[in-house]
C-alpha cells in the first residue's frame, strides 16, 4: 500500500501534474514573448483549472450523462498511468513488463479515444467534424511512430523501457546516430500532432469549428481533458527522452535530463509558433507520405548500423 502511495505522489498523478501545468505555462509564456507579448504568470495554469472546477457542467441533451462525464476521467488516468510505468521502469529497470513502451504509447491514445466518444455524442454538428478529423488524424500519426518504437526495440534487443535505457547506458544515445536523428525528428511531429497542437490542431480549429470536438465541454469535464492534456505533454516529451536520448541517470544525469526536456519543449514551442494549420487531407498525406516514409528509412539505416 505505501508503495501505491509512493508511486502515486513519483511519478504519479502529484507530480505529473505539477511538471506538466508548468510545462503549459512555459509553452504559453515563450509563445508570448515570440509574439511580443507578456504570457501569463507561473500558476495561471493552476489557476485555470481551479476556475474549470468551480464552473458548472454543461451536458447535452443527446448525450450519454454518464458516458460524458467519466470519458475524460478515462483519458486522465491513463495518461497518468502511461507517465507513472515510464517513471517506474527508470526508477528499476526490473519492474518492467515485455512490451511496455508499447503499452505506454497507446494508453497515451486514450485521451483522445474519450475526446472523440464525447464529441460523437454531443449532437452538435461542429464537433462531429472535429470527431471526424480526429480519428483520422489518429490512424495517421500512428503509423509512423510505430514503425519507430519497432526500430528502436529491434536495435537494443528488447521491447522494455528498462532494456532501452539499459542498451543506451552502455553503447550511447540513439540520437547520436542517423537513424536515431531521423527518427527522433518524425517523433517530435507525432507527438506534436496526438496533443493536438498547431499546425495539427484540426479537431479544435478555433477560426473554423469554434473549438471543434471540445465545444460542449465545460467545468470539470473539461478540466479533466485539459489536465490529461498538460500530463501527455510532460509524459511524450519524457517518452521521447527515453525512446532516443538515453533516458534519465541519477547525478548530473537529471540535470543533463531536464535540459534534454527543456529543448524537446522549445522545439515544440516553435513548431507550434512557426506553422500555420493544415488541412486533414495535407497531414494525412504529411503522416503516411514523408514521415512514414522517413521512418522505413530510419529502420532501414538501424539495421545497416549507420
Amino acid at each position: 500500500m505505501k508503495l501505491v502511495i509512493y508511486y502515486l505522489i513519483y511519478p504519479g498523478f502529484v507530480f505529473a501534474s505539477i511538471i506538466g501545468l508548468l510545462s503549459t505555462w512555459f509553452d504559453r509564456k515563450l509563445s508570448a514573448r515570440i509574439q511580443w507579448r507578456q504570457g501569463p504568470p507561473w500558476y495561471q495554469s493552476f489557476a485555470d483549472i481551479g476556475k474549470l472546477l468551480y464552473k458548472e457542467v454543461i451536458i447535452p441533451k443527446e448525450a450519454n450523462r454518464s458516458g460524458f462525464i467519466v470519458a475524460p476521467l478515462f483519458g486522465l488516468a491513463a495518461v497518468t498511468l502511461a507517465v507513472t510505468i515510464l517513471g517506474v521502469g527508470m526508477i528499476n529497470p526490473t519492474a518492467g513488463f515485455i512490451g511496455d513502451i508499447i503499452v505506454v504509447w497507446y494508453l497515451f491514445a486514450i485521451p483522445a479515444i474519450s475526446l472523440i466518444y464525447i464529441g460523437s455524442t454531443s449532437g452538435n454538428p461542429l464537433s462531429s467534424v472535429g470527431v471526424s478529423r480526429e480519428i483520422k488524424l489518429l490512424l495517421s500519426y500512428d503509423l509512423p511512430m510505430v514503425i519507430l518504437i519497432v526500430m528502436v526495440a529491434s536495435k537494443v534487443g528488447g521491447f522494455t523501457i528498462g532494456s532501452i535505457t539499459e542498451w543506451q547506458r552502455i553503447n550511447g544515445s540513439l540520437i547520436g546516430h542517423w537513424y536515431g536523428v531521423i527518427g527522433f525528428i518524425i517523433a517530435i511531429f507525432c507527438i506534436q500532432a496526438k496533443l493536438g497542437r498547431v499546425p495539427f490542431d484540426l479537431a479544435e480549429a478555433e477560426t473554423e469549428l469554434g473549438s471543434g470536438i471540445l465545444m460542449e465541454m465545460s467545468g470539470a469535464v473539461l478540466a479533466a481533458y485539459v489536465l490529461s492534456q498538460a500530463i501527455a505533454l510532460f509524459g511524450l516529451s519524457y517518452f521521447l527522452i527515453i525512446l532516443f536520448w538515453g533516458g534519465v541517470s541519477g547525478g548530473i544525469g537529471i540535470l543533463w535530463a531536464i535540459l534534454k526536456y527543456l529543448l524537446i519543449m522549445v522545439f515544440l514551442i516553435l513548431l507550434k509558433n512557426t506553422n500555420p494549420r493544415l488541412r486533414i487531407d495535407q497531414a494525412m498525406k504529411f503522416f503516411w507520405g514523408w514521415m512514414t516514409g522517413g521512418a522505413i528509412l530510419a529502420g532501414i539505416l538501424a539495421y545497416l548500423g549507420v
